[in-house]
């Protein structure tokens, strides 16, 4: 879970993007906002970050959209009860929780008994029949299924059921594939890992024919997104499919509501074994650069993120922005252990330099000695520069790659190349850690070439992240992921249809 305090309308306004991308995403974030005291909201007083109207619940009423649990916190008496209540729900259901906490509020007596009691973060058990139901049926068509496959998608990782899923691998041996949003969910050096199945942007290609074909698609935490399935493009039916999601199941055409997952990957790992399947073998994934790229010097998206998957490291934290760099990772195999942050769905520009800031914040203060490493493009990364102040400042080490390559790629493959609004102003990225004070602490760089690049990911102290350091990467303009390209054509053409 994370946690912000923002101040009353101007504050809160202002980081309702980032709360709306961790409920779009099912990221439990607790957002406590300091308001005006209960006495001033009361009399209806002309306060300043108002909209002057007396109003003291509109913007309350605004989160309340984007949040699991609204808690107004004017009774000490019902205080702890209420935090309580809305921490339990943030966790159980991975979505935002708004509290908000008025002045007089902050220095009240409330009870201190609950302390002694910890937060009961336990799920609610399925109603037993319908659980023990929905396994029957699942073994079921497992065991009867020729070609079974799993499927791990985005919502396997925010529910926290990755321990399952690795209990279930282990125990059939059946070929597993992860989603664009489902990066990380499993150890991809697993000798049955098959790659990244996003339809026709799949990674290897092979992994499209794969999970197509299969008669029974065990998904886990699905979450098809047009981003997530590379335009809509898959081409599956539900009629060879289950799929098991936090609050609900469904198998084939039958939906199960209130059947979470958890306990259902629970007792058919307890009961089935590779044994009585057919086990099909997986695609072979490599971090192979591809022999069809051009042997020209400039860096291009093919060369760039197989070349990604050789610097990576063991349990490193990977974090890529909307556009180029959130299409080119599903060509890069992990590492074990490696972490995946980014934002699929939501998909909000900028987002990916604060991300950055707090895992790396995450990584420094449990001393795990994990890598962040950051890609975002130049212009994304115009929108939330300043957030490498931050980092400087909080002696953080991230290694941060800007992909210099003129403007808004994705757009522009969806609206044009030409288009004049997707261009940006040609900053002098590498200046900005000197202008932010980090001119002492920590490392720039500029590489335009494969050989550049080539040297600086095989340099020994490069590698050793013992500092803030900062890439910039410059690549083509007119180039892009091959699942980029497939996704935008796929969204330019829905955008273009008509009733």
């Amino acid at each position: 879970m994370g946690a912000l305090i923002t101040t009353f309308g101007v504050g809160e306004l202002s980081a309702i993007n980032g709360v709306a991308g961790a409920f779009s995403e099912h990221i439990p974030v607790v957002h406590i906002v300091g308001c005006p005291s209960t006495i001033s909201q009361r009399n209806g007083m002309l306060l300043h970050h108002t909209l002057g109207n007396g109003d003291f619940n509109v913007f309350a009423n605004m989160s309340a959209q984007i949040s699991c649990e609204v808690a107004k916190l004017t009774n000490p008496a019902e205080i702890a009860t209420q935090i309580d209540h809305a921490l339990r729900v943030c966790y159980i259901r991975s979505r935002p929780i708004y509290i908000m906490l008025p002045t007089d509020m902050v220095q009240a007596k409330v009870e201190g008994a609950r302390l002694d009691t910890p937060i009961d973060l336990s799920e609610p058990d399925n109603e037993p029949e319908s659980e023990d139901y929905v396994v029957d049926v699942v073994l079921k068509y497992l065991r009867a299924a020729k070609n079974p496959v799993i499927l791990v998608d985005a919502c396997a990782i925010r529910h926290r059921v990755l321990e399952e899923v690795h209990n279930l691998i282990e125990k059939t041996n059946l070929p597993v594939f992860v989603t664009p949003m489902g990066k990380g969910a499993v150890n991809e050096e697993h000798p049955t890992y098959g790659g990244v199945y996003a339809g026709a942007g799949s990674s290897p290609p092979q992994a499209q024919e794969i999970v197509e074909s299969s008669d029974l698609i065990l998904t886990i935490g699905a979450l098809k997104s047009d981003f997530n399935t590379a335009g809509f493009s898959y081409r599956t039916s539900q009629l060879n499919t289950i799929d098991l999601h936090s609050d609900h199941c469904v198998v084939k055409y039958s939906t199960y509501p209130g059947v979470s997952m958890r306990g259902v990957l629970q007792k058919v790992i307890k009961q089935i074994s590779a044994s009585e399947l057919n086990v099909q073998p997986s695609p072979v994934v490599q971090n192979e650069i591809p022999k069809a790229v051009d042997d020209s010097p400039a860096i291009t998206q093919a060369y760039l993120w197989p070349r990604v998957g050789q610097f990576l490291q063991k349990n490193d934290i990977v974090i890529t922005e909307t556009g180029t760099a959130n299409f080119g990772i599903w060509d890069t195999k992990f590492p074990s252990g490696v972490t995946a942050l980014s934002q699929v769905l939501w998909g909000s520009i900028g987002w990916s330099v604060g991300a950055c800031q707090g895992a790396a914040l995450a990584a420094a203060d449990d001393n795990s000695g994990r890598r962040t490493i950051l890609f975002v493009g130049d212009g994304s990364f115009q929108l939330t520069a300043q957030e490498l102040s931050t980092m400087i400042r909080l002696k953080l080490k991230p290694i941060i790659f800007v992909i210099c390559n003129d403007g808004f790629t994705i757009e522009r493959f969806i609206h044009g190349m030409e288009a004049e609004y997707n261009d940006i102003s040609n900053w002098d990225f590498k200046a900005l850690v000197d202008v932010f004070g980090g001119s002492k602490t920590a490392k720039k760089f500029a590489v335009k070439t494969k050989d550049e690049l080539e040297q600086l990911l095989t340099d020994a102290t490069f590698n050793a992240a013992e500092c803030l350091q900062f890439v910039e990467l410059y690549m083509p303009k007119e180039d892009a992921p091959r699942a980029l390209i497939m996704t935008a054509e796929a969204s330019a053409k829905n955008n273009a249809k008509k009733d």
